[in-house]
């Protein structure tokens, strides 16, 4: 027996991972594509207005560009632990209180 209905959500779900690849093929960090929201901010200001001065500094910086991403990717996998374990603990007493 086919079910459409799950056919369907995966149709859904591979065009929505192939379509950013293929709209974006070939454009790269140069274009901006892979830029972050610091950077375009900065870029904003600077644009608006010249004589903007720094006024704080961050208190440390990563030596390098990959330590600076896993930095931001292990932060990303710590806040998905937590979102996570709160949602096992609501479905764990929902799944509780009904038995």
């Amino acid at each position: 027996m086919v079910n459409y209905k799950q056919i369907g959500l995966l149709v859904i779900v591979a065009i929505l991972i192939l379509a950013p690849l293929i709209i974006y093929n070939g454009v790269g960090e140069d274009e901006g594509y892979f830029g972050g929201s610091d950077d375009t901010g900065g870029e904003a200001i600077e644009e608006n207005n010249p004589d903007y001065e720094v006024w704080a500094e961050p208190l440390w910086e990563p030596p390098s560009g990959e330590i600076e991403s896993l930095i931001f990717c292990l932060q990303a996998a710590i806040g998905a632990i937590i979102i996570g374990y709160i949602f096992g603990y609501w479905h764990g007493g929902r799944k509780a209180r009904k038995e």
